[in-house]
């Protein structure tokens, strides 16, 4: 099975799992599931984020998910919580598809280190 193939059925199961746990079977868009990681991050699920917080949440998950393929590092924890990186390179122009390879590469890396699938 080729490395798309693989990414291909990861991602598939990615998204039906989580789109059974979260949205009752409707499938999450990638958006959603960047929110779930943010929130994951924060690891403070009981509560409603403003609109402001949300975009962060996103801006987190984004950091966190780049954080392996050397664009971010972490780099504290503020007074209330929240996580905070730090930008170490720059990421290239990418086109949207290839952007979009690299966001679900970058989810389904995530989930299997967190064991969420296999």
């Amino acid at each position: 099975m080729s490395r798309d193939d693989k990414l291909k059925e990861r991602w598939e199961l990615l998204v039906e799992k989580l789109s059974n746990q979260f949205s009752d079977g409707d499938p999450l868009e990638m958006d959603g599931i960047i929110y779930l990681v943010g929130v994951q991050e924060l690891g403070n699920f009981k509560r409603d984020f403003k609109k402001d917080e949300k975009v962060n949440l996103m801006h987190i998950a984004i950091c966190r998910l780049l954080e392996p393929y050397g664009y971010y590092d972490f780099d504290f924890f503020d007074e209330d919580g929240w996580p905070h990186y730090i930008v170490k390179e720059q990421l290239p122009p990418l086109k949207a598809g290839e952007q979009s390879v690299l966001m679900k590469e970058a989810l389904v890396g995530y989930f299997l280190e967190k064991k969420y699938i296999q």
